[in-house]
């Protein structure tokens, strides 16, 4: 009976769907995934919530969590400015689209690019700074951009919002949630596969290099202060992407949408889903943005009992972000992608003990 893998080349060990079982159960994972809205409204009465804004809203975050997870995980820069990035590409979506009536497919790529611009200006820091001190100094970048957000009235409409129309293709407009969840996906897709795909080249393994041990990396000749830029652009252009996204699809912005909160909110999909792993930028997204919903549950199950509990789960809600944050650090620090590895090798090695 085998109980591991075995492999004669390197090709095929360093393969990334190494058998075929692996391959069908994910072309199976995506068929179900592209067949999901068929029957999502029975979800919808069964869930009471609507659960393909639910998957849209996770597929959104996943594109941005993959570019943190990049910045933060593979190479070690820890950034609290993502949500602040996420704006910068939204408005910028939003202003090529109301304002200069340019297509979908120019001003998404556009929204990716002017963040990344941004993004490796507020990374010039990152040569000079690491740790804490690069923290503060994406917080900053943070507050800047929100300042600019809120206060340059004739180009983002500050307080107000800034109104966007429907993202479109020709004469097909992605105007409902099951058309923008397709696009989406497909997105999220691409995404993962560049992601994975990226840490298997000569640069994703710089970034590894530097975040293991940025001294030894210098010194067998990793330019440091290139691969770090490289790192804030890629980050920045997957989070402007994700920006863009989220404002095809709410279709008005403002500054509200992207406080210091969603950048905390993305360092925690990172640190739960888990850092440095492609599947950690899937699964915190996924935690993060269910674990509201399943706080619902009891508080509508005790709602005719206590009137005031949504109130009571509504503040308490940080809270258990926050205790979920440390609960990881303590007993699972390498997230939950980790833990599915581990189930996996289990299973894989069953009924061996080894």
């Amino acid at each position: 009976m085998p109980c591991g893998l075995f492999f004669s080349d390197y090709r095929r060990d360093d393969a990334i769907f190494k058998t075929w079982w692996v391959k069908l159960w994910l072309l199976g994972f995506l068929a179900f995934l592209f067949i999901f809205p068929l029957f999502s409204s029975k979800l919808n009465v069964f869930l009471n919530t609507n659960v393909l804004n639910l998957f849209v809203v996770i597929m959104i975050y996943i594109i941005g969590a993959h570019g943190l997870n990049i910045l933060t995980g593979f190479t070690g820069q820890i950034s609290l400015g993502h949500g602040a990035f996420m704006g910068v590409g939204a408005y910028a979506a939003g202003i090529l689209a109301a304002r200069l009536d340019l297509p979908f497919y120019i001003t998404l790529p556009a929204a990716g690019l002017i963040t990344a611009a941004v993004g490796m200006v507020f990374g010039i820091p990152s040569l000079r700074l690491k740790g804490l001190y690069l923290a503060i100094a994406t917080m900053a970048a943070q507050f800047i951009l929100n300042y600019a957000m809120r206060n340059w009235t004739s180009l983002t409409g500050g307080s107000a919002g800034l109104n966007v129309p429907f993202a479109a293709i020709g004469g097909f407009e992605f105007s409902s949630d099951e058309r923008f969840y397709y696009l989406v996906l497909v997105l999220v897709i691409l995404a993962t596969a560049f992601t994975k795909n990226l840490t298997r080249t000569r640069p994703g393994r710089a970034f590894v290099a530097i975040r293991d041990r940025y001294l030894a990396a210098e010194v067998i000749g990793v330019h440091l202060f290139k691969y770090r830029i490289m790192s804030f652009g890629i980050s920045s252009f997957y989070v402007g992407i994700a920006g863009g996204l989220w404002a095809y699809y709410i279709t008005i912005i403002s500054d509200e949408h992207f406080t210091m909160w969603l950048s905390v909110q993305y360092l925690a999909m990172c640190i739960i889903g888990g850092l440095g792993h492609v599947l950690g930028g899937i699964f915190g997204p996924c935690f993060m943005v269910l674990l509201p919903e399943l706080l619902r549950i009891p508080a509508e199950a005790l709602s005719t009992s206590y009137p005031n509990i949504f109130e009571i789960f509504g503040s308490l809600q940080n809270g258990v972000f926050g205790l979920i944050i440390i609960l990881f650090l303590i007993f699972e620090p390498d997230g939950l992608a980790a833990r599915w590895h581990t189930i996996r090798a289990y299973w894989k090695l069953w009924p061996f003990s080894y």
